[in-house]
């Protein structure tokens, strides 16, 4: 009888269980209240170019469950590292916009940044292959400004309702929760290969831009077009950009998996280090200017956040620096606190109808208060505005400040009307008046329906090492996938922008290039819309390359911060390590001597020589360089080290400057690159500064062509 009545209780388990099973196929798409969903791609808009409306209730719910899906941690950008520092406009830039942080060139803005990781988690590795988050709120007189982007000047996505779709897409499989911060695998490519207006951002995923050398040597990027309004009412477009004055660098994949092995928190050891040292990063930031006249001039649209504007058309003006100079002193209470959001700005600068942008706007604060659990998140003090706060808003969870007075509304007379609103010639915040007439419709502007124009002027920018990484970073990818037809799909999607990119990337794969590429079940348009209107058709760009987009013209006059690896061994000559070490590090470079064992060496004259690594703590990979001090004993007993000799052979392969004292040339011969020559690789006169040019060139990304590296 017992037995008969467990398992009458476990048979209604499975029977209540099994109503809350959900299989979708052959099912329309509807909201969780069970209505169905005739456009799934588009927010509501006051016309096809105006801004997102409230009232759209089927974004509404699907960007409030996204953004309560995880707790407590964030659902992007989860892992991140921060930094304090200051901002000064270079000069007044009140011609163009009233905000006061950018009109006195005497003034320095107080402000917090926060770099991170999109896909992965808190626990992730650095190095993965993925976009970086560069956020910075400035602590202005006039409240917060949260200028919030990324390291890539483009997004995936050209709506935002596409949002959950594409980070549903990217982060692990939900049957078995892999992979971790990755994106090679079947249903992010699934979801990309459906979706042509990426197609611009996956060359910049896929390109050395998505593993960059040190969070320091990255650009940052606005990504959408905003507004600056001056005291006039003057409106005109803006794109921000942040260039790093120590250039933009980056490392090799296979670098990358094994640094993501030696030291997952490399990026943020290697800002802390350089902060504590005193080597503080710098950035410019630069501000692209579009007149309102100009709105219409490219043959793109400027609320596209697919698509850039080629520095040859429009360009950078360098309008001040950022300096990143204390580091956190509490990574929870700061780091991980911080609060940022797209809708936190000041008089002077204000939004555009960008329907990425737009959805953002509602998102951020809507997240905060999930992750961060109170509508008072501001009061945390690593949120607080540095101007004086004064509204009715009152009471909630964790309230921190103490409102006195009898009052909490406006108008009110008890309390003498206070606060009382501000007038414009007193810094009150007035939207821009934007005229909008227009249908109330789910649509896409034609004008974002060339996908693949900036995608080729992308490719077609990058050298031929940087364009080799693509082809390979796409074939390692779509490696990964087990479903083929998201490959051939993805091949048909790259013969838009590039046939010699799609068969190299088909050949890699073991596939054929398809004769045409497979028609989107999706284009991102409506699917009873006018056809022709909005084919995603191959535009031209206006220009056939761009030297900005690539990294080969980045700035390469400085190893000012870049680690040098010394291998030492007993019978190292003290005098040759004393005279190249000071050398570097008076360049800025950081020198750390690796042997075989920690403690000691002893020297040619039998002195001590203390090491900081050995083999065993330290690898290639972790070093921007490496130098063999002289010493014939040193490099004999390197030379019988197959840990030493597997050090200079991977250093070689990831393309990195070598350098051997005089009687240290023998250690060559036992490596891969014996007889080789290039650039890269030093010895005899002229070492010192010719060492130097070598790791100031970064890398020499010609090494790659023979693939054969035994490393």
């Amino acid at each position: 009888m017992a037995k008969k009545q467990a398992a009458t209780i476990k048979n209604k388990k499975a029977i209540d269980l099994e109503k809350n099973v959900s299989d979708a196929t052959d099912q329309f798409l509807t909201t969780n209240h069970g209505v169905r969903i005739q456009d799934n791609q588009n927010t509501l808009k006051a016309g096809e170019r105006g801004p997102s409306l409230l009232e759209d209730f089927i974004f509404r719910e699907k960007i409030f469950h996204f953004d309560h899906e995880r707790i407590p941690e964030r659902i992007v950008h989860a892992r991140g590292s921060a930094a304090h520092g200051y901002f000064q406009p270079y000069k007044s830039m009140a011609d163009l916009t009233k905000a006061g942080f950018l009109s006195d060139p005497n003034r320095q803005t107080p402000v917090f940044v926060r770099f991170s990781t999109v896909a992965g988690s808190r626990g992730s590795t650095d190095m993965a292959r993925d976009v970086r988050g560069f956020a910075v709120k400035f602590y202005t007189d006039e409240g917060i400004f949260d200028l919030v982007g990324n390291n890539i000047p483009v997004f995936f996505i050209q709506d935002s309702i596409k949002f959950p779709d594409l980070i549903h897409a990217v982060k692990p499989e939900p049957h078995n929760e892999i992979p971790q911060a990755a994106s090679a695998h079947d249903t992010f490519w699934d979801f990309i290969s459906l979706m042509p207006e990426s197609a611009h951002m996956i060359m910049w995923a896929m390109s050395d831009r998505s593993l960059p050398r040190s969070l320091r040597m990255m650009e940052g990027f606005g990504i959408h077009t905003y507004r600056f309004i001056n005291a006039k009412g003057v409106s005109t477009f803006i794109k921000f950009h942040w260039k790093p004055k120590l250039g933009v660098h980056s490392v090799a994949w296979d670098e990358a998996q094994k640094i993501s092995g030696m030291d997952p928190d490399f990026h943020r050891r290697d800002l802390w280090e350089a902060i504590e040292n005193g080597s503080f990063p710098e950035w410019e930031l630069g501000i692209q200017v579009i007149p309102e006249k100009d709105e219409h001039k490219f043959p793109f649209d400027l609320l596209d956040p697919t698509k850039l504007i080629p520095e040859e058309l429009v360009p950078v003006q360098r309008i001040g620096k950022m300096v990143l100079n204390r580091n956190p002193d509490n990574f929870f209470a700061e780091t991980e606190q911080v609060a940022f959001h797209p809708g936190h700005i000041v008089p002077g600068l204000d939004f555009t109808n960008d329907p990425l942008l737009q959805g953002r706007l509602f998102s951020y604060t809507d997240t905060q208060l999930s992750r961060l659990g109170s509508s008072n998140f501001h009061e945390i003090p690593i949120n607080r505005s540095v101007a004086p706060v004064h509204n009715n808003q009152r009471d909630g969870h964790m309230r921190q400040t103490v409102n006195r007075g009898t009052t909490s509304y406006q108008p009110n007379s008890i309390g003498g009307g206070c606060p009382y609103q501000a007038m414009l010639s007193e810094g009150g915040f007035s939207s821009y008046p934007e005229p909008i007439a227009a249908p109330k419709v789910r649509a896409r502007s034609v004008s974002f329906s060339d996908h693949f124009s900036q995608a080729t002027l992308f490719f077609n920018s990058q050298s031929k090492p940087e364009q080799q990484h693509i082809i390979d970073a796409l074939s390692f990818e779509l490696g990964k996938l087990t479903y083929p037809e998201i490959r051939k799909r993805m091949v048909g999607i790259l013969t838009q922008i590039d046939k010699g990119l799609a068969a190299s990337v088909a050949a890699n794969l073991g596939i054929a290039v398809p004769e045409a590429p497979e028609k989107p079940i999706n284009q991102g348009m409506p699917a009873d819309a006018d056809a022709e209107k909005y084919e995603s058709k191959k535009g031209k760009s206006v220009i056939d390359k761009s030297e900005a987009l690539s990294m080969a013209g980045t700035i390469k006059d400085t190893i000012a911060t870049r680690k040098i690896a010394f291998l030492v061994a007993d019978g190292v000559q003290a005098t040759d390590v004393a005279l190249v070490k000071t050398a570097l590090e008076k360049e800025g470079a950081t020198v750390e001597l690796v042997a075989p064992k920690l403690g000691a060496v002893a020297t040619a004259d039998k002195a001590a020589q203390a090491v900081d690594k050995s083999f065993l703590t330290t690898a290639s990979v972790l070093y921007d360089a490496v130098y063999v001090p002289a010493g014939a004993d040193s490099a004999k007993k390197l030379a019988a080290d197959p840990d030493a000799v597997h050090f200079l052979n991977e250093i070689f392969r990831h393309c990195k400057a070598i350098a051997f004292g005089q009687g240290a040339e023998s250690l060559a011969s036992q490596t891969y690159f014996a007889g080789k020559t290039d650039e890269g690789l030093i010895q005899g006169k002229d070492l010192v500064p010719r060492f130097i040019k070598a790791i100031a060139g970064h890398r020499v990304w010609e090494r790659e062509a023979s693939r054969k590296v035994p490393a």
